[in-house]
């Protein structure tokens, strides 16, 4: 599926090369852009702007917070996240801490060293001009004390089940909306959570998203929000895509109890709680 949408991929390339030429640009071997992280002094900090993807059933600021202490990473995390809204919704809900946030200044020169932007999937999947101008105008506000923040632009999984036929579209679509919106972002590249989503449905590294009869990656019930197989493997593949290597993973990690209401995330082992973490590493760390 990845080989149907290189061209798209190639243009990226090339179009972000163009818009990054002031960086040392990298770019993967499948030809997605990698972002230069600035020089930081001290401790760097990231900031999750998003939705329910980033934070439901798992919290992905949360996650990665865990995974950068266990491997003596210092990392302040910083989160902006409304439930259900784009990203314009998110910031005119949360404008005061928003501003306050973007006014900060640092020493080195870069108040965030990392921004993951995560627009809604309607936005996302549907509508390319207001998926850019929302990522536009966030990233503006950034910039202003943040110039050289790496910015990862989030490639969400399809909004429907693995089964369904209109799987594969939507797989294409917002894998091609993602790459042709991250274009217009200085210094940006791809989050890929929706290749790394796909490679476990496909069964890469011998991982079986199917137990029981239950989706164990993402609720099907809940509009796919993800569960502790989803959340894991998310947090995973960004601190594979920012450190580039696999993160030691610590016997617990703070994971949902399930998806009642009466459930709560609380520290679990991995080993009870993972269906297979060594799999979901391998396919984060090969999806980096």
């Amino acid at each position: 599926m990845k080989k149907q949408i290189s061209l798209f991929a190639l243009m990226a390339v090339i179009l972000s090369a163009c818009n990054n030429k002031a960086n040392d640009v990298i770019v993967n071997d499948d030809g997605i852009v990698k972002p230069k992280a600035p020089k930081a002094e001290g401790f760097k900090r990231i900031l999750f702007m998003g939705n329910n993807l980033t934070e439901y059933y798992v919290s992905a600021p949360t996650l990665f917070q865990e995974l950068c202490n266990a491997n003596n990473q210092y990392m302040n995390v910083q989160q902006l996240v409304t439930m259900g809204v784009p990203l314009d919704k998110v910031y005119e809900t949360n404008k005061t801490e928003a501003n306050q946030n973007f006014s900060n200044r640092d020493k080195d020169g870069n108040y965030y060293d990392y921004v993951v932007l995560q627009e809604s999937i309607p936005i996302s999947l549907t509508n390319l001009e207001k998926y850019r101008s929302n990522l536009k105008m966030i990233v503006q506000k950034i910039h202003k004390n943040s110039p050289d923040a790496a910015i990862y632009i989030y490639q969400p999984a399809p909004p429907v089940g693995y089964t369904n036929s209109n799987y594969k579209d939507c797989y294409d679509e917002l894998r091609r909306n993602s790459l042709l919106a991250m274009v217009f972002i200085n210094n940006a590249g791809l989050l890929r959570v929706g290749d790394a989503i796909n490679d476990a449905y496909e069964g890469k590294n011998n991982y079986n998203y199917l137990i029981n009869n239950k989706d164990n990656l993402r609720n099907e019930n809940n509009a796919f929000y993800f569960l502790n197989d989803g959340g894991f493997l998310q947090a995973t593949l960004l601190y594979a895509t920012i450190f580039n290597q696999k993160p030691i993973i610590p016997r617990k990690l703070l994971l949902t109890t399930g998806i009642e209401d009466t459930d709560c995330m609380r520290k679990q082992e991995v080993a009870k709680a993972i269906t297979n973490s060594n799999a979901l590493l391998e396919i984060a760390y090969s999806n980096r």
